[in-house]
């Protein structure tokens, strides 16, 4: 009954303004702002222990007292949007101290080795946080510039605040350059599959160490090359602008190049693991001979087929050409046999063996379930597009499954089954999840806060 609900409701709304919405949704949305407004203040965590700034956390028992690299950079933007919508002068005031302590606690344990944490929880042992080999694992996603771009831009471009850590987040730039990228394909990569925030995406999960490409890191590199452009000029740094600007188109076409693919409509992460082209004679069958020397490949990397929601984020960073995106949405949104479900979009496509919607905490479960982040983020892509009717159903899919879940169970959750949109782990997972505001006030017409 859900289901048809939910269906109808869609189809309505395809003939309805912004402003008339279903009372389904309306209801739903009068629901969940309730719900958000009274506890939203929850994620407000004051200095304790090594994090000697004010901060915002993900909410929930299992996260309640850590800072989180994209975690709190969402639940930021998300901040934002409940401060517009109700938050006092004062409100708005008080928060910048929480949203610029996330950024200036994460450069408090940056050097100029470039070195960032992912994670610094309160109780952390300072001289742990950084490993033995700081070029050989994963470190903090690159969306610390994004983060601290929104707020500057919040700030009618005041930077001041940053200046005197700026070049810790060069260094941490350098450090990705120089040791996260691979130089054939100008692609970044993971080191492992440690902590990639989509923990258990098939592209790097249980991969080679070394050996993943993957489009949701590219993403999030391209708009944090943008975000530092931005950051320098607010900085007065006009050089260094241009040096991020070039970088940032640099990546966009190495993005376009090796990450596209033709056959499917989509984007996808790259296999780097591959044997060097080798010039070394070796005995082959008897003969001194250099293996396949006939006709060495010419290829840098293997496109991985795999369907992951990721590939949705080139469109939410502005990769994607518009032909591109044409097809995406018709070959990729839509496909309700992949990644289109009544509650959103799964994070691994249905057709993919892989696929699983089963509850784990260590790793949680990105292959299939929904996420109330990989609905946003695609929302957005599609948003930035012109794709309005398809943004519309998206926003209405989160809506009504955050709507259902606050009215049964007073509380939301980390991940969903895609179609029955009951909840599978985590109650009372906040952080992005509040991202729900944005869209909501989107379908309104309302002003609406966005990502740098």
């Amino acid at each position: 009954m859900k289901k048809s609900l939910l269906f109808i409701a869609i189809i309505l709304f395809g003939k309805s303004s912004i402003a008339q919405l279903p009372d389904s949704i309306n209801n739903n949305i009068t629901v969940i702002k309730q719900h958000i407004f009274s506890d939203y203040k929850g994620m407000l965590k004051k200095p304790t222990g090594i994090l000697h700034y004010p901060f915002i956390t993900p909410g929930s028992n299992a996260y309640a007292n850590d800072l989180w690299d994209w975690d709190s950079w969402l639940s930021n933007i998300a901040l934002r949007q409940v401060l517009e919508d109700q938050g006092t002068v004062k409100d708005k005031s008080d928060a910048i101290a929480y949203e610029q302590g996330c950024v200036l606690n994460f450069l408090e344990y940056t050097t100029f080795d470039g070195y960032m944490p992912i994670l610094i929880g309160q109780k952390s042992d300072p001289a742990k946080l950084k490993p033995q080999n700081i070029y050989r694992t994963n470190m903090h996603k690159p969306v610390i510039a994004q983060h601290a771009a929104f707020l500057t831009r919040l700030n009618n471009g005041n930077a001041e605040w940053l200046r005197e850590r700026f070049s810790f987040m060069q260094a941490f730039i350098n450090n990705y350059q120089s040791h996260h990228r691979n130089r054939a394909t100008g692609l970044y990569y993971w080191q492992n599959d440690l902590a990639i925030g989509v923990d258990n995406d098939p592209s790097t999960f249980f991969r080679p160490d070394g050996s993943s490409a993957s489009i949701f890191l590219n993403c999030l590199m391209f708009k944090e090359l943008k975000a530092m452009v931005y950051l320098a000029k607010c900085l007065k740094l006009e050089d260094i602008a241009v040096e991020y600007d070039n970088d940032a188109e640099t990546l966009k076409v190495a993005i376009q190049k090796n990450c596209w693919d033709e056959k499917d409509g989509f984007y996808y992460s790259v296999d780097l693991n591959l044997r060097p082209v080798s010039e070394e004679p070796s005995v082959i069958f008897g003969q001194q001979m250099i293996l396949h020397s006939g006709l060495p490949r010419t290829y840098d990397g293997l496109i991985q087929r795999i369907g992951v929601w990721s590939g949705f984020m080139a469109m939410w960073a502005g990769i994607a050409t518009p032909q591109q995106a044409k097809r995406m949405v018709a070959e990729n949104y839509q496909d309700k046999r992949t990644f289109n479900a009544t509650y959103g979009i799964r994070t691994l496509s249905k057709l993919e063996k892989m696929y699983s919607v089963r509850a784990s905490s260590n790793p949680s479960n990105w292959q299939g379930p929904i996420w109330g982040i990989s609905n946003y983020l695609t929302y957005r892509g599609l948003v930035k597009y012109g794709y309005t009717q398809e943004a519309r159903e998206l926003a209405y899919k989160t809506i009504t499954l955050f709507g259902n879940d606050f009215k049964k169970n007073g509380a939301l959750h980390e991940y969903y089954e895609p179609d029955t949109g009951e909840p599978i782990l985590n109650k009372g997972f906040q952080n992005w999840n509040y991202l729900v505001l944005n869209m909501a006030d989107w379908l309104n017409g309302s002003k609406v806060i966005e990502e740098f």
